[in-house]
């Protein structure tokens, strides 16, 4: 299974006390860099969510979003501060017995005095909040990694299709390469018959020749190297995830071979093939950059 670097997800989680909503998109990028947008008050989780989506992402510039509204904020609630009470009513007392007056406190007089009663906003549980976000995280990065998965099985697709297209280049240049030995020892045979008429032909020296011509346009180890690059970038598409770089390497060899390929060609045919060759792996290198 391999991977996209392009992705997107969406994800909303929504309790009776908060809502959270995470989106996250990734292009191409040679490393990881995750940029994490938020509002300020969850910045104290910013490094547990980039933990988070450490398990899910290894390369790609990644940009996640997160919105949060919180509908606990604002709530309060009553505190009763029964010593500061007690207090109260003990001097009021003592001022009833003092002055021989009456001691008419009730409690609804008593709840008025300053401290007794208190409004306090609740204080917010810190992991009720992060378990919360946590989820959110991790149910937009699922869907995240799926689109990459989905759009890593199109590219996989491309890519191998291309590489069946080279393996006919590959046979065509095989096929091709002892022609162009066949055709300039005929060429080669008519021209020195032309310049010697009826002198006998030295035969060992015609065939160094053609030996030597032979050996400089031999594109075997190219050929053999190609077929073996590409034999070896099917099996890394079917070995697993995170085989950008590996894939990226084989295709720059693949290039080699066929730059190499391209220099010896002493016939147009041939360099028409290696163009082509050379054109379908830069194709396919392309395709290789969206790759996790």
């Amino acid at each position: 299974m391999i991977k996209s670097m392009t992705g997107f997800g969406r994800y909303e989680f929504a309790s009776a006390e908060r809502k959270i909503t995470v989106e996250m998109k990734s292009v191409n990028h040679r490393y990881s860099e995750i940029s994490v947008r938020m509002p300020k008050k969850l910045n104290m989780f910013e490094t547990g969510i980039r933990n988070v989506l450490k398990q899910y992402i290894s390369r790609g510039k990644v940009d996640m979003f997160i919105t949060y509204e919180d509908e606990s904020e604002g709530k309060a609630c009553v505190r009763y501060n029964e010593e500061i009470a007690a207090e109260y009513l003990s001097y009021l007392r003592k001022m009833g017995e003092t002055f021989g007056l009456e001691n008419d406190i009730r409690v609804s007089t008593l709840s008025k005095y300053p401290e007794v009663l208190v409004l306090e906003e609740q204080a917010q549980d810190e992991d009720d909040i992060w378990h919360d976000i946590e989820t959110a995280v991790r149910g937009c990065a699922e869907k995240f990694v799926q689109t990459r998965i989905d759009e890593g099985n199109h590219l996989k697709e491309d890519i191998i299709q291309k590489l069946q297209g080279i393996l006919t280049m590959v046979d065509k240049v095989e096929e091709r390469s002892p022609q162009i030995v066949a055709e300039y020892r005929e060429k080669l045979t008519n021209k020195v018959a032309e310049l010697l008429g009826d002198t006998k032909l030295d035969e060992s020296v015609l065939a160094t020749e053609i030996t030597i011509f032979a050996d400089k346009i031999c594109v075997d180890e190219e050929t053999v190297r190609l077929r073996a690059h590409v034999d070896n970038m099917i099996k890394t598409l079917d070995s697993g995830e995170n085989i950008g770089r590996k894939l990226d390497f084989i295709a720059q060899e693949m290039n080699r071979e066929a730059n190499t390929t391209l220099s010896k060609a002493n016939d147009m045919e041939l360099s028409n093939i290696a163009i082509d060759l050379k054109t379908e792996i830069e194709k396919i290198r392309e395709q290789i950059q969206n790759i996790e």
